[in-house]
């Protein structure tokens, strides 16, 4: 079924097909019909950063961006749902075109620009929101700095995101791995980062202790790291106890997809192409913090690939690319693969 709607989505635009679709999603919840579309995932619950968790697949950031759709994109049976990124102020992103398939490579590339309403927009709709309530999923928010805002003073945007969602989040994701923000990745390195995530951890403590709820505060990374970068980004979050770390973001890397049609357009390279780096990130990630929750993020196209994440040392996963190519019931075969791994290792 799903293949033929995507034979019609994919003779739209991408941007204009992103729309269709969540607003078909939008109206089959409406009518009750969205529960079966991800593919009855199982209820296999797992407990991390003090959160329960109704199974380890994930939506990603980046889909909904102003949480317009939440209530439809939970009812298929994610256990969390990560919406965002999410600015101080609204803003329209950068020029289109800004969204490219790469079918032949189960891939995307996108230079969107953290276009979205602005953070009190998404608090609006948090709020009339029933899924969590409805379906007990987890809810992430994903926040990030104006594209107007200098590098050095980025932190002031992220706290001010920050005190905006931290009561209406199970967790808070600081997104510091866009490539489509001139100079946020210099955030991920060096003086930057520790002064990011001091001035981050500081303020969610004081917002803990004021509202008497602990939010899990999660920094997502960029795969594009060699060994000795990883390290370096391990050691920032241990240091400034954070509390779990996203594995990883869109990747600037083209060696994959050469002679694509598009593979030369600036932004980020998401889906299958991305799936070894992130396994890479994820492995270095878990040898140097053994005790941190990760999220493993980029080219599940199927449940192997997922169970691939689990090994690599990930707890929970996250798709996106993936949903576009192969459909909601994608979630379902995932979290059905999960829940088999989580029987065998129980067994042996």
């Amino acid at each position: 079924m799903y293949s033929f709607a995507r034979s019609l989505l994919f003779k739209l635009d991408p941007e204009t097909a992103h729309g269709v679709t969540l607003n078909a999603l939008d109206m089959a919840h409406r009518l009750g019909m969205a529960r079966g579309l991800g593919g009855e995932a199982p209820r296999d619950p797992v407990t991390l950063m003090g959160l329960e968790f109704p199974n380890r697949v994930g939506l990603a950031a980046g889909l909904d961006k102003n949480a317009d759709h939440l209530d439809a994109l939970a009812a298929l049976g994610f256990g969390f749902v990560e919406v965002g990124t999410v600015t101080p102020k609204g803003q329209a992103g950068n020029p289109k075109p800004r969204l490219f398939r790469l079918p032949e490579h189960q891939a995307i590339i996108n230079r969107m620009g953290f276009n979205n309403a602005g953070v009190e927009h998404l608090v609006a709709k948090v709020k009339a929101s029933q899924a969590r309530g409805a379906s007990g999923v987890v809810l992430g928010i994903n926040i990030g700095k104006n594209l107007t805002t200098a590098v050095d003073d980025a932190l002031n945007d992220y706290l001010v995101c920050l005190a905006a969602v931290h009561a209406h989040a199970d967790y808070i994701t600081a997104n510091i791995s866009s490539p489509n923000t001139p100079g946020l990745r210099n955030l991920q390195f060096g003086d930057h980062l520790n002064q990011l995530l001091a001035g981050l951890r500081e303020r969610c403590d004081q917002l803990d202790a004021e509202r008497g709820k602990k939010v899990p505060l999660v920094i997502k990374i960029a795969p594009d790291m060699d060994s000795e970068e990883i390290l370096f980004v391990a050691r920032a979050l241990a240091d400034n106890g954070i509390d779990g770390v996203i594995a990883t973001n869109t990747t600037i890397e083209r060696t994959a997809v050469a002679g694509s049609p598009h593979a030369q357009e600036a932004g980020g390279l998401s889906g299958a192409p991305v799936r070894e780096s992130s396994t890479r990130v994820i492995r270095g990630l878990r040898e140097a913090l053994p005790n941190m929750p990760i999220i493993g993020v980029g080219g599940i196209t199927d449940g192997e690939s997922a169970r691939e994440k689990i090994a690599a040392g990930a707890d929970l996963v996250q798709l996106y690319s993936g949903l576009i190519y192969r459909g909601p019931a994608l979630i379902g075969e995932c979290a059905r693969a999960l829940e088999k791994a989580d029987n065998e290792r129980a067994a042996s």
